[in-house]
């Protein structure tokens, strides 16, 4: 197995798993892990830049700076539908490694474009579209791996590479602020910013907040090159994976992973201007990592838990969870001149950070076990009918874990922007709120229905 190119790929034959498969499986999450993880930093470092740049010079308006922060939502977003198909055109390995060394490019752009005052917004929109790189870099990372692993385990080993992977949005938000105020490159960072604070000069390095990245983005892509395997097995052209938009199925889990993935990415790009919002005595960035911390660390265990309970079921009773945590989020809120409930508010978030990530766990794992079933139930009963059935299965759900990870990557903008129009025409966010309980009752149904209930059509 020590061919970059595997020709043999057997997950579901024990003997194969135990003497050969689960040690090159194990070898390529760990070296996916790192990738997706700095991913997802870059994706998110504008939310802490934007913050930033007008105490360096920057004369951008509220709006433009918002533009800044939700194009790489958007950009990653669409981005993942293209890169849902990478994986089986040109090889897990191969393709990891370029979309990893492709995050040099904003990361870099970032750390010389701050240095300089004069630097054009047109410039930054282009840099925040360059860093949905990251976001896009979910659904080839995702899709790659499940081809590796058996359908008793995908769950697990899905909820490892995303949930570690996602723990890039806390650390970017932990990392940033503190690298940006010591001269960690020396001269080869370039030179410090003024910035002031209590009316004292106090310096600031805030092109660190692209550099930083850029070391570990580099070890991490040749790692990639150099140690992960393409599968011959997984290879497919776009035609042939785009059978998916005719599978009923691949629709409705869209819908389902906008409600978990797109509620913690929504919320944690929308957590901090929330808090500043509703609590304006309170200081949002001390306590806008914690959510995406909690979100990331539940998504394994919602991935152990739908292997050892079902996917179906855990996705049903954590939709339940969710639409009772906003609840619990509008009773904290200050309200007809109280002040709310800051603690109060912010625990029920983290229900919310912990029900979206279980439920990303769980959802994730139900798609290889749809679509495995869907294949076998079509497939004839001789052994060649029976291990294509396996080998197109895996294409499709492969295909689609990537396109509904796009789907679900939107909520990183309407979120936000649900807050801020239910703001701006009510006064509060309370009517964002609301329509996210009736999306969550959708999902519920839908899981129900389809997926959980006594002889559902499509029980997992």
């Amino acid at each position: 197995m020590s061919s970059t190119v595997i020709t043999r790929w057997e997950p579901e034959n024990k003997d194969f798993w135990e003497s050969t498969g689960k040690s090159v499986a194990k070898r390529n999450l760990i070296l996916s892990i790192p990738a997706l993880t700095l991913a997802f930093a870059v994706w998110m470092v504008w939310s802490v830049v934007v913050v930033n740049l007008p105490n360096v010079g920057f004369k951008f308006s509220t709006n433009q700076l918002f533009w800044l922060a939700s194009l790489p939502a958007l950009c990653g977003a669409t981005l993942r539908i293209f890169y849902s198909f990478a994986v089986p055109i040109f090889g897990g390995r191969r393709w990891t490694a370029i979309s990893t060394a492709s995050l040099l490019i904003p990361a870099v752009g970032i750390g010389f474009a701050v240095q300089n005052p004069a630097t054009p917004y047109e410039f930054f929109i282009t840099l925040a579209l360059l860093c949905g790189f990251g976001g896009g870099n979910f659904a080839s990372s995702m899709s790659n791996i499940s081809f590796f692993y058996p359908k008793a385990q995908k769950g697990t080993a899905l909820g490892l590479n995303a949930g570690l992977g996602n723990l890039g949005v806390s650390i970017v938000q932990l990392v940033v602020p503190l690298v940006i105020t010591a001269s960690v490159f020396g001269a080869l960072g370039g030179e410090s910013q003024t910035v002031m604070k209590a009316g004292q000069p106090i310096p600031m390095w805030l092109q660190n907040a692209g550099f930083i990245w850029v070391p570990f983005i580099a070890v991490s892509a040749i790692a990639a090159w150099f140690g992960m395997n393409d599968l011959a097995e997984a290879k497919a052209s776009f035609a042939d994976q785009a059978v998916i938009f005719k599978r009923k199925h691949n629709w409705l889990m869209c819908w389902l992973y906008l409600g978990t993935f797109g509620s913690f990415i929504g919320y944690s790009a929308g957590f901090p201007l929330l808090i500043k919002s509703q609590f304006p005595g309170i200081n949002a960035l001390s306590y806008a990592w914690l959510g995406p911390l909690v979100g990331a660390l539940a998504r394994p265990f919602g991935g152990w838990l739908a292997d050892k309970l079902g996917g179906a079921r855990v996705t049903f009773w954590n939709f339940i969870a969710m639409g009772a945590g906003v609840f619990a989020v509008l009773n904290f809120l200050p309200s007809q001149g109280a002040g709310g409930n800051f603690y109060g508010f912010l625990i029920a978030f983290m229900l919310l950070f912990a029900t979206s990530g279980i439920g990303n766990g769980s959802t994730f794992r139900m798609i290889p076990v749809i679509f495995l079933t869907e294949r076998q139930r079509a497939a004839g009963n001789s052994p060649a009918d029976k291990e294509q059935a396996i080998r197109d299965a895996n294409k499709e759900a492969a295909a689609v874990l990537g396109f509904s990870s796009a789907i679900g990557a939107y909520g990183g903008f309407f979120i936000p922007k649900s807050y801020g129009t239910s703001i701006a025409a009510t006064g509060g966010p309370e009517a964002a709120l609301y329509s996210f309980i009736v999306f969550y009752v959708t999902c519920t149904l839908i899981t129900w229905w389809y997926y959980s209930r006594k002889n559902a059509p499509m029980p997992c």
